[in-house]
């Protein structure tokens, strides 16, 4: 869950949020020494009238800053590459979820289990309990098991939507007529709280996301649970 005045990422929760938090770390340190490079470059041509022939015409020179900035583009393309494939493969989900959305909430179907679906609406301000968070919290989560690979599936009746938990690292956009998919798996059992990211309407900030995770004991329990009272 983000704080106030936070400047980072949220704590990753999932290995493929973990892999995105790093590869952002490696592009910003690399973009740092960039930014390095260029100002020492730009007070050492501020600060001195001396001019040396040697630059002014250098064909080595030319070779380095040609050749460097290659070397630096495969060193972002390479690992951005091995993060887009490792987020599109799927293999063998162990649960499959089904969210659709709607101005201005979301429904969530679970098809290995027949019946199992409900819709989940923003809780009012007024009606939240204490330790719940305003414009985050729902009237039923969506309950996974812990370190499962979780499939979800993402699509739209009306608008443009957008399905998005940052700390799962994942976000896939709802399109009416179409079904998209993605995958993620809690590394831990929490709570993740997501919102629509795709600017929907009026209420477009009143369409939380809230991911619980839990042990697979309790996951059947739940389930059983849910169908009980369908």
């Amino acid at each position: 869950m983000a704080h106030p005045a936070q400047l980072g990422f949220q704590d990753a929760a999932s290995p493929v949020m973990e892999e995105l938090l790093n590869f952002h770390d490696h592009a910003l340190m690399i973009v740092f020494l960039i930014s390095v490079l260029v100002l020492y470059i730009i007070a050492a041509m501020v600060s001195t009238k001396l001019t040396n022939k040697l630059i002014l015409d250098s064909q080595e020179i030319e070779i380095v800053w040609t050749v460097l900035p290659a070397v630096i583009l495969i060193l972002i393309a390479l690992p951005s590459l091995r993060i887009l494939y490792l987020m599109d493969e799927i293999n063998d989900p162990h649960l499959t979820v089904k969210a659709m959305g709607h101005q201005w909430y979301w429904s969530y179907e679970y098809p290995d289990y027949s019946d199992l679906n409900f819709d989940a609406y923003m809780i009012p301000t007024k009606e939240l309990q204490p330790g719940e968070y305003r414009l985050m919290e729902t009237d039923n989560r969506v309950v996974v098991p812990k370190e499962s690979p979780i499939r979800i599936m993402v699509s739209a009746e009306d608008v443009l939507h957008s399905w998005a938990v940052p700390s799962l690292g994942v976000k896939m956009d709802a399109v009416p007529g179409r079904l998209n998919q993605t995958a993620f798996m809690a590394s831990k059992m929490a709570m993740f709280y997501g919102q629509c990211s795709e600017i929907c309407g009026a209420n477009h900030s009143f369409m939380p996301i809230v991911i619980e995770s839990a042990p697979m004991v309790t996951f059947k329990a739940w389930a059983l649970g849910m169908l009980k009272y369908a």
